[in-house]
């Protein structure tokens, strides 16, 4: 397996086991705190989470077989931060700012690595033989 190609897998499966401990995370905890109409919608997107932390990482082991389907995925890691940024922008950066942070610099740096280094393995002419 090229590096370029490893490196994608890895990144892949780190989100899916940030996506799959913070969905399930977040549909067991909810959002008590506010109304029922918030907590409802909290827990639904915590499912979205949870599924796309299974997309990736059924993406992540068939790794060799995947195209178009990690671009989708890093997009989707992209807009969840581009959401983050927004909300941050919005209403402000909550407490502790350390750690809301330390979550949207991955969400903004690990798509572009996963598209960046998909790109160079679908450029590369040993994959390319391989795969034909």
């Amino acid at each position: 397996m090229p590096t370029s190609q490893r490196v994608v897998q890895v990144c892949l499966f780190l989100v899916a086991a940030i996506a799959l401990v913070g969905g399930t995370l977040q549909m067991v905890l909810g959002e008590p705190d506010t109304s029922p109409r918030l907590d409802n919608v909290h827990r639904f997107m915590a499912g979205v989470y949870l599924s796309t932390g299974l997309i990736n990482l059924w993406a992540a082991v068939t790794i060799r077989r995947q195209g178009t389907l990690v671009y989708l995925l890093a997009l989707g890691v992209f807009f969840a931060g581009l959401g983050r940024l927004l909300s941050m922008s919005q209403v402000g950066l909550p407490a502790p700012a350390a750690v809301w942070l330390g979550y949207l610099v991955p969400e903004l740096l690990l798509p572009v690595v996963i598209a960046v280094a998909h790109r160079a393995t679908s450029r590369d002419p040993a994959q390319l033989a391989i795969a034909t």
